[in-house]
């Protein structure tokens, strides 16, 4: 999807200013305490880990720059040239999420409501497209529209908390369901040649930078020393919960693991059903902070940084539909993630906080900031492009939306595994019959 430049602006006289785009003048006031903001950067980087050092030398380049936003940052450090590359990135990063995120809603509901006593499965109105196309209107949309990001404190403390109950789901399934799944050959190898692909996906889940100025610009009289001290919090909480999502997933399902870990389960497990609506309703409410910051691109680079009131409808809505359109063509999330990972993620995270800390920081070459600086950029250019040639030449499989095989009986042959005809029939028949009733 490409990037049309029509006559971007950019204001002479003043940086490009987060809270005068998001916070109206009368809003900006109501600043958000600091368990809001917790929530905000919890909500947003929870999936797969953090990046923390990053995370704290972007705001440091803004004190160093005497900016509070990225694109300002970036545009004051690299020039005009420097700030329209990261506009680019900056919106195809959460556009590209916003997709991601309704695909996810549409397969993870539809399944739920699949489940629902006396409903056809065929029924059009449980179907993936009306589900992304209600949820859109019932709840992405109006989320969307809200002005200031601290009104999403709330909702990011639900999505927190849902999360935290679908752990344990996936935790408790790790448990019953692991010795009954049969287990892929080289299973325990770690680090095959394809792990720069994981990076790329893990540089998707890391990701917060596009819109860490608008959490720090919400806090209570903002430093980087309170920063750094919320980030440290936040990403306790985050790796705590992303250590034990990928370890329980992954010691089930072994290298049946899909992009979308809720594809792996079966469709008749009433416990993971009631998993599947919570992550659905985790993902719708995560959603509209990703739309906050493509709103904030389009606002910075076409309307010098100000959306009026009408503008600001339509902008959102038009951004949210074709989010929709797109995601209603797409059904496969491991991909998206992949190529969104590598070449939008990555130089967000990885490069261009480094580069202009780099270029703005007067500390000496030993300086622990700059040597990590230094170790950060090329690590950050070879998985963008490699991470890039390997998800073009080696695409992962995707189920798209059909049941794994393991969930019938009959299919036992199609596993690498040496176990007997007898103890695979035991085993898939007790998935099938024991666990789930």
């Amino acid at each position: 999807m490409g990037y049309q430049r029509q006559e971007p602006v950019i204001p002479p006289q003043r940086d490009l200013d987060d809270r005068e785009t998001l916070v109206s003048e009368h809003e900006y006031k109501e600043k958000t305490c600091q368990s809001a903001a917790l929530f905000n950067v919890v909500n947003s980087i929870i999936g797969s880990g953090i990046i923390d050092f990053s995370l704290v030398l972007l705001i440091k380049g803004g004190a160093l720059s005497g900016t509070d936003t990225y694109q300002s940052l970036v545009n004051k450090t690299f020039g005009f040239p420097g700030y329209l590359l990261l506009s680019v990135l900056q919106f195809l990063y959460p556009f590209t999420a916003m997709i991601s995120y309704n695909i996810i809603a549409g397969d993870t509901l539809s399944k739920v409501f699949q489940r629902i006593p006396g409903v056809d499965p065929e029924n059009v109105f449980i179907g993936r497209h009306f589900i992304i196309g209600l949820s859109t209107v019932t709840f992405t949309l109006p989320l969307s529209l809200y002005r200031n990001i601290a009104k999403l404190g709330k909702v990011s403390l639900i999505s927190t908390g849902l999360t935290t109950l679908i752990l344990g789901i996936v935790m408790a399934r790790a448990i019953s369901l692991s010795p009954h799944i049969p287990k892929t050959e080289d299973a325990w190898v770690f680090a095959k040649p394809n792990a720069i692909q994981a990076v790329g996906v893990m540089s998707f889940a890391f990701i917060c930078h596009h819109n860490s100025f608008l959490v720090y610009s919400s806090l209570e009289e903002p430093t980087v020393a309170k920063w750094s001290r919320l980030i440290h919090m936040s990403i306790v909480i985050s790796v705590f919960i992303c250590i034990f999502f990928a370890t329980c997933g992954y010691l089930t399902f072994t290298g049946f693991t899909q992009g979308d870990l809720f594809e792996n389960y079966c469709r008749n497990d009433d416990l993971v059903t009631f998993g599947r609506f919570c992550y659905g309703v985790t993902v719708i409410l995560t959603y509209p902070m990703e739309c906050f910051v493509t709103r904030e691109v389009i606002a910075n680079v076409f309307f010098g940084g100000n959306l009026s009131s009408v503008f600001h409808i339509v902008v959102t809505v038009m951004v949210i539909t074709v989010a929709t359109l797109v995601s209603l063509m797409i059904d496969c999330l491991g991909i998206v993630l992949e190529l969104n990972g590598v070449l939008c993620a990555t130089p967000l995270i990885f490069i261009i906080p480094s580069a202009c800390y780099l270029k703005l920081s007067e500390e000496p070459r030993t300086h622990s900031d700059k040597i990590m600086s230094c170790v950060m950029l090329p690590i950050g250019a070879v998985v963008m492009v490699f991470g890039f040639v390997m998800a073009i030449t080696n695409p992962q499989d995707c189920t798209h939306g059909q049941e794994m095989f393991y969930c019938f009986p009959d299919n036992f042959s199609l596993t690498n595994t040496s176990e007997s005809h007898v103890q695979q029939t035991t085993q898939l028949s007790i998935l099938n019959i024991s666990i789930f009733q």
